[in-house]
C-alpha cells in the first residue's frame, strides 16, 4: 500500500473543511429539526400564555367589580345602628358615587329580607329590593317589594349558596322599549348578621366590552378566541348567533371526548387538538377566569388551526437548512484560499529555516515575498536580521523575562525586526498599562455592582419600617464609601402647610446617632438641594457648617456630598454623606443612583405605612364591634348559667331545709342571739305562733341556774367565734316542759364572716322523762330495801 504525503495546503484544505464540514452540517440539521420541534412547542406554549394572560385580565376586572360589591356589603352592616330611613338615604348617596366612579355598571342594587327589617314579618320569604339603574344617560332608583310568593330562581340560588356568585350571562334590555337586548351577567355577594342571612348586594354589568376584547383576540391568522361561562354558555364569541348557547352544542364532538364543561367547572387549564371544526385540526387551549370567592370559575379559550403552528415552524425550519448549506459553502471557499495563500510562502521560509538550522547564514539566504502580509514582512525581517540575531535574541530573551526596560540597539532605519521588537516592547508596556486601567476599571464596576445588589437587598428587607430603613441605609452608605458621617433627611409633607425636611437617620463612626433635626425647604445646603433638586458636592467646607467628632477630637471634613431623593422628578428626601477624604466621580454616581432606589422604596413604605394604618383603624373598628358581640354573648351565657345554678341551689336548699322542718326543729338567730326565722315544726311543737316567736331571745323561756348562766355565756361565746357547740336544755312553754338537744352552727358569708346563727333542735322530753322516772323507782325501791333492812334487825 502506498503512503501519500500531504502538502499543507492539502491537509488544510481536507482536514479543516471535512471536519468544519461534517460539524457544521451536524449542528445545522440537529439545530433545524429541534428548532423545528421548538417552534413548533413554543408556538402552542405561547398561545397558551396568551390565554392564560387574557384570563387574568379578565379575572382582574371581574375581581374589582366583586371588590366593589363585598366592600359595599360589609359597609352594610352599619344599618344595625341607624335608623332605617336614615340608612336608606345614605346607601342611596353612596350608590351614586360608586355609579359615577364605575361606568360599566349598568344596575347596583341591595336585596333585605322582611324577616329582618320588620319585627311582624312571619313569611320565610318576601323581600325590600333598592334598585339603581342607568337609564337614558342618569341615574334612577327605586325601591321595590319582591318575593312575597316566593323567590325567584336565580336569587333563590345565590340566597342558597351563601357566598360570593357569579350568574350565568342572559340577556336583558338596557332601556325600556329598545328593540334588542345585550348580555349581562350579575355579581352578589351575600350579608348575614349573627350567622343568619338577611340579605344581598349585586351589581348587573354588561358583556359587551369583553365581546369587543374577545373579537380583537387573533394572536394568528385564522385564529380565534371564546369565553365561556362555568355551565358551558358563550359569554364571549366573535360569532355573535353563538353568545348564551352551550358550548356543549357547538362542540359536540370534542365536548364527549374532552369533558369541556367538567373541566371548566373544575377550574382546570388544559387543551386539546380536534380535527371536528372546519374539517382541519384546529389547537384549543383553556384557562380558568376565577372571580373572588365564587365556586363557578368561567373559562378564557383560543383557538388556532395547526397549519398556521406548523407552518411558522416550517419557515423557521428551511430558513435554518439554507443558512446552513449557504455557510458550508463560504467556509470551503474561505478554506481553499487561506491555505494556499498559508502555504506558498510557509514553503519557501520552511526551505530557508531548514538551511539555517544548519547554521548557514549568507546572502544566498534572502527570501523575496510579494504576499503584502505579514509573510512579506516576516521574509524582509528574515533577511536583514541574521547579523543582529544574537543581540535581539539577549533582547527577547529580556523581554520574555518581565524586563520591560530592556534597551535594542537598531542595525539601520530597516531593521525591521529590531523595530517589531520595540513596537512589542512598546505594546507590551502599553498593554500593561491598559490592564491597570481595566482592572481598575474592573475593580469600580464590581464595587458598584456589588453596592447595588447589597442596597437592593437592604431596601427590599425594610420595605415596612422608615425608621429601619433610614438607618440600615445611612449606615450601610458609609461604610461602603469609608466615609466618616451621614443622615438622612424625609420629606414631611403630614401638614401640607407646613413641610419640612425630618432627619430620621444619623451615622457616625460606626455609631447611630440620636439627633433630631428639622429642615425646612430652601434652608441651608439640604433645603437648597431639596427645592433644586441636583446634587451638591463641596471640598471647601465651612468651619461651622459640620465637624466630624470622634473619641481623639473633631475635625472639619475634606469632602461633603448632599444628593435628593428623587424619583420621577419628585423628590422624597435628602441624604448628606461627609467625609475626610474626596469622593471619586463613581463614588457621587454610585450615591445618585442609589438615592433613586431609597426614594421608591421611601415612596413603597409611606404608602405601606399609610395603608396599613387605615388597615389597623379598619380591623381594629371591626375586632372591637366582635369583641363586644361576644362580650355580650358570653355576659348572657354565664347570666344563664347563673340563674340555672342559682336555681338547682334554691331547690337543693329548700328541700334540704323541708327535710330538716320534717325532722328536726330549725331556728336561726342573728349576732345578736334573737330568732329571725323558726321552722312551723317548731311552732307546732311550742303551740306558739310565728308572731310571738320572731324577736325574742335565745335565753328566753329556759330556767339557768348561776352557774348554767355563766356556762352558757361562755358557750354563745365559743359560737360566735365561728365553732359548732351542742348542748341538751329545758325550756318552760305555757307550763309545760320540755327537753331538747341542740347544735349551734355559725354561717359564713362570701367574705367569711359570721353574719347568722342556725341552731337543729330535736326533742328528747319523752327520753328525759322516761330516765327521770326510773331514777324515780330506782330510789323507792332503795327506800323499801332499808326499810326491809330494818325490820329484819
Amino acid at each position: 500500500m502506498i503512503k501519500r504525503n500531504l502538502q499543507i495546503r492539502q491537509k488544510l484544505q481536507l482536514y479543516v473543511l471535512l471536519v468544519t464540514g461534517l460539524v457544521f452540517i451536524s449542528a445545522i440539521g440537529y439545530i433545524s429539526v429541534n428548532n423545528r420541534d421548538r417552534a413548533l412547542r413554543d408556538t402552542t406554549q405561547l398561545v397558551d400564555s396568551y390565554a392564560a394572560n387574557y384570563a387574568e385580565n379578565i379575572s382582574n376586572s371581574f375581581n374589582a367589580d366583586m371588590a366593589v360589591v363585598r366592600t359595599l356589603a360589609q359597609a352594610f352592616y352599619v344599618h344595625n345602628n341607624m335608623e332605617r330611613e336614615e340608612w336608606e338615604s345614605l346607601f342611596q348617596d353612596i350608590y351614586r358615587q360608586i355609579f359615577i366612579n364605575n361606568p360599566q355598571f349598568y344596575a347596583l342594587w341591595d336585596s333585605w329580607e322582611y324577616s329582618h327589617i320588620d319585627p311582624d314579618w312571619y313569611l320565610p320569604h318576601g323581600r325590600m329590593l333598592m334598585y339603581n339603574f342607568r337609564k337614558n344617560g342618569d341615574i334612577g332608583f327605586d325601591i321595590l317589594e319582591r318575593s312575597l310568593d316566593g323567590d325567584p330562581d336565580l336569587y333563590g340560588a345565590a340566597k342558597a349558596a351563601g357566598r360570593e356568585t357569579i350568574w350565568e350571562p342572559y340577556p336583558d334590555q338596557l332601556e325600556v322599549g329598545a328593540t334588542g337586548t345585550t348580555l349581562m351577567t350579575t355579581f352578589t355577594v351575600p350579608m348575614f348578621y349573627n350567622n343568619r342571612y338577611i340579605g344581598l348586594v349585586g351589581i348587573d354589568i354588561t358583556l359587551a366590552h369583553l365581546q369587543q376584547m374577545i373579537s380583537e383576540i387573533r394572536p394568528y391568522d385564522d385564529a380565534y378566541a371564546f369565553l365561556v361561562s362555568n355551565r358551558g354558555l358563550y359569554a364571549a364569541h366573535p360569532a355573535a348567533n353563538l353568545l348564551e348557547q352551550p358550548l356543549a352544542e357547538a362542540l359536540w364532538q370534542d365536548e364527549a371526548e374532552h369533558n369541556i364543561t367538567q373541566r371548566i367547572r373544575a377550574g382546570e387549564t388544559f387543551s386539546f387538538t380536534s380535527s371536528y371544526e372546519k374539517n382541519e385540526n384546529f389547537y384549543y387551549t383553556f384557562a380558568p377566569v376565577m372571580v373572588g370567592e365564587t365556586e363557578t370559575p368561567w373559562s378564557m379559550a383560543i383557538a388556532v388551526p395547526l397549519r398556521t403552528i406548523q407552518r411558522e415552524a416550517q419557515t423557521h425550519f428551511l430558513i435554518s437548512l439554507l443558512i446552513g448549506i449557504l455557510g458550508i459553502l463560504i467556509i470551503g471557499g474561505v478554506i481553499y484560499l487561506l491555505a494556499n495563500n498559508i502555504s506558498r510562502p510557509i514553503n519557501s521560509i520552511t526551505a530557508l529555516m531548514k538551511r539555517l538550522a544548519q547554521g548557514e547564514i549568507d546572502e544566498s539566504m534572502n527570501l523575496t515575498l510579494t504576499t503584502g502580509d505579514e509573510l512579506q514582512e516576516m521574509s524582509a525581517a528574515f533577511n536583514t536580521s541574521i547579523n543582529g540575531l544574537a543581540e535581539k535574541t539577549d533582547f527577547a530573551v529580556n523581554i520574555g523575562s518581565g524586563n520591560l526596560e530592556a534597551e535594542l540597539q537598531l542595525l539601520s532605519e530597516k531593521d525591521a525586526l529590531g523595530k517589531s521588537l520595540q513596537d512589542m516592547q512598546s505594546n507590551l508596556k502599553k498593554a500593561r498599562a491598559e490592564e491597570l486601567v481595566r482592572q481598575e476599571e474592573n475593580k469600580i464596576r464590581s464595587w458598584s455592582t456589588e453596592g447595588f445588589a447589597r442596597f437592593s437587598e437592604i431596601l427590599r428587607n425594610n420595605n415596612d419600617n422608615m425608621e429601619e430603613l433610614a438607618f440600615d441605609v445611612v449606615k450601610n452608605l458609609v461604610k461602603y464609601l469609608d466615609a466618616n458621617q451621614g443622615g438622612l433627611f424625609v420629606k414631611n409633607d403630614d401638614d401640607q402647610h407646613n413641610v419640612f425636611l425630618e432627619l430620621q437617620a444619623c451615622y457616625a463612626y460606626n455609631r447611630k446617632k440620636y439627633l433630631e433635626k428639622k429642615v425646612l425647604p430652601g434652608e441651608g445646603l439640604v433645603g437648597t438641594c431639596f427645592i433644586e433638586g441636583k446634587t451638591i458636592y463641596m471640598t471647601d467646607i465651612p468651619q461651622s457648617y459640620i465637624r466630624i467628632t470622634s473619641g481623639l477630637g473633631d475635625e472639619n471634613p475634606g469632602a461633603l456630598i448632599i444628593v435628593p431623593l428623587k424619583l420621577n422628578d419628585v423628590i422624597f428626601g435628602v441624604i448628606e454623606i461627609a467625609s475626610f477624604e474626596k469622593f471619586a466621580p463613581h463614588h457621587i454616581e454610585f450615591i445618585e443612583k442609589i438615592g433613586e432606589s431609597v426614594a421608591s422604596t421611601i415612596s413603597s413604605v409611606k404608602i405601606n405605612l399609610r395603608t396599613a394604618s387605615l388597615l389597623e383603624v379598619s380591623q381594629q373598628q371591626a375586632e372591637e364591634m366582635k369583641a363586644q358581640e361576644e362580650e355580650m354573648r358570653q355576659n348572657m351565657e354565664e347570666l344563664h348559667a347563673t340563674q340555672e345554678e342559682m336555681a338547682r341551689k334554691a331547690a337543693e336548699t329548700q328541700g334540704i331545709l323541708n327535710a330538716l322542718d320534717s325532722a328536726s326543729y330549725v331556728i336561726e338567730y342573728d349576732l345578736d342571739g334573737k330568732i329571725i326565722n323558726i321552722s312551723n315544726s317548731y311552732l307546732k311543737m311550742l303551740n306558739l305562733n310565728k308572731d310571738e316567736v320572731i324577736g325574742t331571745h335565745h335565753t328566753d323561756k329556759i330556767e339557768f341556774t348561776s352557774e348554767q348562766k355563766t356556762e352558757y355565756d361562755e358557750f354563745w361565746d365559743a359560737i360566735m367565734s365561728g365553732e359548732t357547740r351542742h348542748q341538751e336544755v329545758k325550756i318552760n312553754v305555757n307550763g309545760n316542759n320540755f327537753w331538747l338537744a341542740e347544735t349551734y352552727t355559725p354561717i359564713l358569708d362570701q367574705h367569711g364572716n359570721i353574719y347568722k346563727i342556725l341552731k337543729i333542735a330535736n326533742n328528747i322530753t319523752e327520753s328525759k322523762m322516761a330516765v327521770e322516772n326510773y331514777s324515780q323507782e330506782n330510789q323507792k325501791l332503795k327506800e323499801e330495801l332499808e326499810k326491809l333492812k330494818g325490820k329484819s334487825k
